[in-house]
């Protein structure tokens, strides 16, 4: 299985997000790239995560490195009036209370932070977050849960979060879980997890689901609700046989029991349909789900795929290809996931290809004869960004906001904006 430091991430502020959503925005030939920040060195590096905007037009994410003490920090990112913007370390992680927070970033409704970390807290396993803002200034760091050293229920979350309406969180943990997972390069194969608070200010962890391998296994993603309270998800590996571990896309369904049960949509059998799929998945309006895989697709690169599902009358459900990323011109190895606009196109970014191969942010339109076409709307040059890994985020007038893990003027990466 290949693997890489990454992130990806499907949250924002629901309203936001919502808002976004409603958007229709169709983008001009020629785009205007902005450079918003460039990190730099050991004091903040490698921002894998997706973006969030508060109601303010402030700016959050992570970098998975760097930071106070070299494990990663939160930061915000604020306008300025003179066009610019100004980036503040809000938090920085020294393993006792997390390191490596690939992932992004949610608010509740009070405006509390919460996220994951890949490794450190308690047990070295990973942890999950809450940042409180402080009345006059800064914020507090709150570890609500320090995964197990039993690794039962799960480690290494690199997942972005979700909240449901009683206020519980969900996520993924890449590995841990059934010891008795089965899978081409042994382990654990991971879980889906609801993390509960108490009401005395502790929060519980409970495990949904523990991958087989069979079902699925390493849940890079977080997932996602539909309206009824089911949960949909990917997962980069597992897979019906040893002969087939290119990686699934599941639903989990709360049953009258209190269990959850899971059900296999889609398991990704050939490279022509893709595999290994890193990001979480997104709805339109009518219930068909949709996201990418870094590798596979139709001619010689394998270079990604963008993916639909559709369900059927029946309870299955049907994959089809949008787009195979067949050239490095038009982008390839897809990492992060998609975003969707009121037209229909949806939006996302690759790690690598482009003009100057080094990655690119594409837009995807329907073409109304169920075909799809690609544009390029940014190759990054590396001045202004290279690798880009983490989902995009819209504003409200449809600008897109995004981070790349490497360039800018210091090569560690950068926050950058592409208006219409």
């Amino acid at each position: 299985m290949t693997t890489r430091k990454f992130s990806v991430v499907f949250a924002a502020t629901l309203a936001f997000f919502a808002l976004a959503l409603l958007l229709t925005s169709t983008y001009a030939v020629t785009q205007t790239e902005k450079v918003l920040f460039s990190f730099q060195g050991k004091k903040r590096s490698f921002p894998a995560g997706h973006l969030i905007f508060d109601a303010a037009g402030n700016l959050y994410g992570t970098t998975g490195e760097g930071g106070a003490y070299g494990d990663g920090s939160v930061f915000e990112l604020s306008p300025t009036p003179d066009g610019g913007w100004t980036e503040q370390v809000l938090h920085s992680f020294n393993f006792t209370n997390g390191q490596y927070p690939y992932a992004n970033l949610i608010f509740d409704s009070v405006g509390n932070l919460y996220g994951t970390t890949l490794r450190g807290g308690a047990h070295a396993n990973g942890t999950v977050f809450e940042l409180l803002p402080k009345v006059g200034g800064g914020w507090t760091e709150k570890v609500l849960h320090n995964f197990s050293a039993t690794g039962t229920e799960g480690t290494s979350p690199f997942t972005n979060l979700i909240f449901d309406a009683a206020g519980n969180l969900y996520g993924t943990a890449y590995s841990g879980g059934d010891v008795a997972c089965v899978t081409d390069n042994g382990g654990a194969c991971g879980t889906v997890f609801e993390l509960s608070p108490t009401g005395a200010g502790d929060w519980t962890l409970r495990v949904l689901h523990r991958f087989k391998g069979t079902d699925g296994a390493y849940p890079v993603a977080g997932v996602i609700f539909d309206a009824f309270g089911n949960l949909y998800g990917t997962t980069s590996g597992g897979g019906p046989s040893l002969l087939n571990q290119l990686g699934t896309v599941f639903e989990l369904s709360p049953t009258a029991s209190g269990t959850w049960a899971e059900k296999v949509l889609h398991h990704f059998k050939t490279a022509d349909d893709g595999n290994q799929p890193f990001a979480g998945l997104i709805f339109d309006a009518t219930g068909n789900l949709y996201g990418t895989t870094p590798y596979g697709g139709d001619g010689a690169g394998s270079n990604g795929t963008v993916f639909e599902l559709s369900p059927t009358a029946t309870g299955d459900w049907i994959e089809k290809v949008l787009y195979s990323f067949i050239t490095a011109a038009d982008g390839a190895v897809p990492y992060a996931g998609l975003i969707r606009d009121a037209a229909g196109n949806l939006y996302g970014t690759t790690s690598l290809g482009g003009a100057n191969h080094y990655g690119t942010v594409f837009e995807l339109s329907p073409t109304g004869v169920g075909k799809w076409t690609e544009r390029v709307l940014r190759s990054f040059n590396g001045a202004d960004g290279n690798d880009p890994q983490a989902d995009l985020t819209m504003d409200t007038v449809g600008n897109l906001y995004g981070t790349t893990v490497e360039g800018g003027a210091h090569r560690d990466g950068t926050v950058f904006e592409i208006t219409r």
